[in-house]
């Protein structure tokens, strides 16, 4: 008697669905097949995930420089209501800002989200910009509802040592409008507003890196760009810890940064030149 043949599930299925498929048609993967495919699978992932996060990234960075731009007509707004004046680019009531009017308020280093929420609504630009999600990078610190920051020159701090006269309070004064940055992605928000030096090549507050090693800046003219930073210095002293930053590192010699055109970059940004010869 004739021993039937045995057939795989993958066969019976196919001889239900098109019998008279030839038997070559009718064999499954080999596991050598399989693990190849499996091979091939997981080297195009590793190709495809590298430019998926930069394809993220840039997302983020888009989103950024909208929430800028969106700024910047609020900061329009402000000073076309105000007889060309711009606003106060600080952001305490305490003695960096004796007149208590901020464009936001710093609420301090252990406020609530909902007292960070409030220092917004309270500022005097929220009536032009009333969506507290644009204050904030996506890419932003948890528990920080601002990411943005004024430059001093912006009627900011006006105490820097060596930049006497060079505070802009209206936007008359104003040169070249294009070229002068107005508001950054710090990361956090911080007391006063963002301070760079303007008559030494040294870091005052620490720079970000964001975005892909760079970070975004708006400009009195209405626009928003990202700056992608050349100099390895500039990234090391954005990856730093802030708290380390702040009490020790921008008084020593790591803020010190001769030849950084990165460096130079923000400072013709924000001052508008550069208040030394490299």
């Amino acid at each position: 008697m004739q021993k039937r043949k045995a057939f795989t599930p993958l066969e019976v299925r196919r001889k239900k669905v098109c019998p008279e498929l030839p038997a070559l048609f009718l064999t499954g993967f080999t596991l050598v097949e399989l693990l190849v495919v499996i091979a091939i699978i997981a080297l195009l992932m590793a190709m495809l995930l590298p430019a998926l996060e930069r394809a993220r990234e840039q997302g983020k960075r888009a989103m950024c420089l909208n929430n800028l731009r969106q700024l910047m007509i609020a900061w329009n707004l402000y000073a076309d209501d105000n007889d060309d004046r711009i606003v106060n680019g600080n952001t305490s009531t305490g003695g960096f800002n004796p007149d208590g009017t901020c464009w936001v308020y710093w609420p301090g280093q252990g406020a609530t989200i909902e007292e960070r929420i409030q220092g917004i609504e309270d500022g005097l630009i929220f009536k032009y910009c009333p969506n507290v999600k644009l204050y904030r990078c996506t890419t932003g610190l948890f528990g920080e509802v601002v990411t943005y920051a004024v430059v001093d020159a912006m009627n900011g701090y006006d105490a820097i040592p060596g930049a006497a006269g060079k505070i802009i309070r209206t936007r008359m004064e104003i040169r070249s409008p294009g070229g002068r940055a107005v508001f950054l992605d710090e990361g956090r928000l911080s007391p006063a507003s963002w301070t760079i030096w303007y008559d030494q090549e040294r870091w005052w507050d620490q720079i970000t890196a964001r975005h892909g090693n760079g970070t975004n800046f708006s400009f009195a003219d209405g626009r928003a760009e990202y700056w992608k930073w050349e100099d390895p210095r500039t990234i090391e002293i954005a990856e730093m810890d802030y708290d380390y930053w702040q009490n020790t590192g921008r008084h020593g010699s790591l803020s010190s940064s001769p030849g950084n055109p990165d460096l130079y970059r923000v400072q013709k940004a924000v001052w508008g030149e550069l208040g030394y010869t490299p």
